[in-house]
């Protein structure tokens, strides 16, 4: 007889506690300023016949402008020892100095220019593809909007998966 188990779909693939639990950060440059954020929030699979990561940034966010500006960004996931980073990363602005400096991180470029921070575990090279505002009238379920006390909706970027680096 054939059985299944009930599995938390957090449970059934890794890349669901990388965002929730372990954070990523979220890099690009305009080619005048460099930026990165923590985030959270985010979601990975095939759309489009193509390997895609989903992010989110609200419009108050320093890399929101940055991000805005270029057809790249990065994604980069790395180990519990830079928790402070992350911690950094998310509670500060860059428009009030060099976020990767200050958290310790080293600013790190691919051969294309997509900025990264050198002492990830895996980073995604992201090319973005489509760009929408997550909008109030579009909640089916409107117990989510208590994520928007302020109604400070995210921008939602849609990006192929161009390469993944990961640490040897």
């Amino acid at each position: 007889m054939i059985t299944f188990e009930h599995v938390a779909a957090k449970d059934v693939d890794a890349i669901f506690n990388r965002i929730d639990k372990q954070w990523m950060l979220i890099s690009a440059t305009d080619g005048e300023h460099t930026n990165t954020m923590t985030a959270s929030w985010g979601a990975m699979g095939i759309l489009w016949h193509k390997p895609v990561a989903i992010c989110f940034i609200r419009p108050q966010r320093y890399t929101y402008n940055i991000t805005e500006k270029s057809d790249y960004l990065s994604l980069a996931f790395l180990g519990e020892e830079y928790r402070d980073a992350l911690v950094f990363c998310g509670r500060n602005s860059g428009r009030d100095g060099d976020k990767f400096a200050q958290s310790g991180l080293t600013c790190a470029m691919t051969e294309n220019g997509v900025p990264f921070p050198l002492e990830a575990e895996m980073v995604m090279i992201c090319r973005k593809m489509y760009a929408d505002d997550i909008k109030k009238a579009s909640f089916i379920d409107k117990e989510m909007l208590k994520n928007y006390p302020i109604d400070d909706f995210h921008r939602v970027y849609i990006c192929e998966i161009e390469n993944v680096l990961v640490r040897k």
